[in-house]
């Protein structure tokens, strides 16, 4: 019996750990912090949709003659400033790396729309079957966007609400888990928006 002690002492002790780190909240941070990861890989899955689609518009609008050069490079500039930062999972923790991905994302949107506005003023590029399959496929993808955007900034305020609320928040402190940055970008209505695109020149926009 006096072996068996320790056993059951120690199994005691971890059911009770268990029992007491589950009614605290531990299994709540688990679950919710890869909600956050997982709403976040599908958010910079469409941002990277839409950057993949950019060569593909500029190499079917370079043939139209005249075009705005100006417009244009705005649009591969934003990509390239865009595609440079390394939008790795810890981004998420770090608010003032999420806030100049946000940025640059954000001058992509601005970008689109100011191309697909100027398109407009172009007969053969609107009639353009191939450029119009594109700018289809760019509208779709600035509309999951959105909804991904949404749903990661729901998936957050989950989390916060979590590490703020009593009792939860003593676990967030002993553990290290701490608030996550939301996405908040001051043009939000016009990165809502699908964008308008119209490009030309090479399609070797920077990676």
């Amino acid at each position: 019996m006096t072996r068996a002690t320790p056993r059951r002492l120690l199994t005691t002790l971890l059911l009770g750990t268990s029992l007491l780190l589950g009614g605290c909240g531990y299994n709540d941070f688990q679950r919710l912090d890869e909600l956050v990861k997982g709403s976040w890989a599908e958010v910079l899955n469409q941002y990277q949709r839409r950057a993949d689609l950019i060569p593909n518009i500029v190499s079917t609008v370079k043939g139209e003659a005249n075009f705005e050069q100006e417009t244009l490079t705005r649009v591969i500039e934003a990509r390239a400033r865009a595609t440079s930062i390394q939008a790795t999972p810890e981004l998420v923790n770090d608010p003032e790396a999420l806030a100049k991905f946000q940025a640059a994302q954000g001058e992509v949107s601005s970008s689109l729309s100011r191309l697909l506005v100027t398109v407009e003023q172009y007969p053969n590029l609107k009639a353009n079957q191939g450029f119009q399959d594109l700018r289809v496929q760019l509208e779709g993808t600035e509309n999951r966007i959105t909804v991904a955007r949404n749903r990661y900034i729901q998936q957050v305020a989950e989390y916060n609400v979590k590490v703020r609320s009593v009792p939860t928040n003593f676990t967030a402190m002993i553990f290290g888990y701490d608030q996550k940055p939301t996405l908040q970008v001051q043009n939000e209505a016009a990165i809502s928006l699908p964008p308008t695109v119209d490009f030309n020149t090479p399609a070797s926009a920077p990676k």
